[in-house]
């Protein structure tokens, strides 16, 4: 909270990609500290991992007794401390490389130097209510989406993520970006306009096929593994990979 001649504003932070409700909302809207305020301006602030064109969506009100209710992303503070470093003097710099470290831990980030691939396996239907196959998702569309976090899904982006049907490991593609969304249908044309629960959305890069085929070996039909890349280049089969990476993480640990 933040108190100045001309601003009073009321900062409401979260971790993830969470909003704060409308109860919430009112009830800092209605504290006797900023309702009688002798100030210029006043605002209640999210601020949240979510982006600020899902925050225009989802955070609701956006006035609450008058009150304006604006959101800021951890991801659009993290690019205006580093941008700011520029025209900083080495105190300033190092209040925001202090507040960068800080940053780094509460947003979602894929780990860009991470060689972990997440292989998931894609069925030959359709997602309900869909007009094209899980499989055309990724290769047409160049997309592909899960649940953010529960049942065994990644709470976090990985930086690789390769796709296995048929039998076989079928590509290996980078992931370039992604949002978390409700609606599947903002993404993905094809897929039906309803809200459910946040689920990431991935921006897939090209392809990259295996040398050699490697077949899928002893992973349940809708199993989901991690496995380092270069394992699934050299390994007859993904779960090999899978045991190989296992095995190498453990030594590191060891040493």
């Amino acid at each position: 909270m933040t108190d100045h001649k001309n601003f009073y504003v009321i900062i409401e932070a979260k971790r993830g990609w969470i909003l704060p409700g409308e109860e919430q909302l009112n009830r800092y809207s209605l504290r006797e500290s900023i309702t009688k305020a002798e100030v210029k301006h006043k605002a209640i602030i999210s601020m949240s991992e979510c982006s600020n064109g899902y925050a225009s969506i989802n955070l609701r009100p956006t006035i609450a007794n008058g009150i304006p209710i604006k959101h800021l992303s951890w991801r659009k503070i993290y690019d205006l401390a580093n941008k700011s470093k520029e025209q900083s003097n080495n105190a300033q710099k190092r209040l925001l490389e202090e507040l960068l470290i800080y940053l780094g831990g509460v947003m979602t980030m894929q780990t860009k130097d991470s060689n972990w691939v997440y292989v998931v396996s894609l069925g030959s239907g359709n997602p309900e209510g869909c007009s094209i196959s899980w499989i055309d998702i990724v290769n047409k569309c160049g997309r592909y989406f899960h649940p953010v976090g529960g049942k065994g899904w990644p709470k976090e982006p990985p930086n690789y993520i390769a796709f296995r049907y048929d039998g076989k490991l079928q590509s290996i593609h980078h992931i370039e970006d992604y949002v978390v969304s409700k609606n599947m249908h903002d993404e993905i044309k094809e897929m039906p306009d309803e809200e459910w629960d946040n689920h990431f959305v991935y921006k897939l890069g090209p392809a990259i096929k295996p040398p050699k085929e490697v077949k899928t070996g002893n992973i349940y039909p809708s199993g989901r593994v991690w496995a380092m890349i270069d394992t699934l280049f050299t390994s007859e089969t993904i779960s090999d990979a899978r045991d190989i990476s296992k095995e190498r993480k453990e030594l590191k640990k060891q040493h």
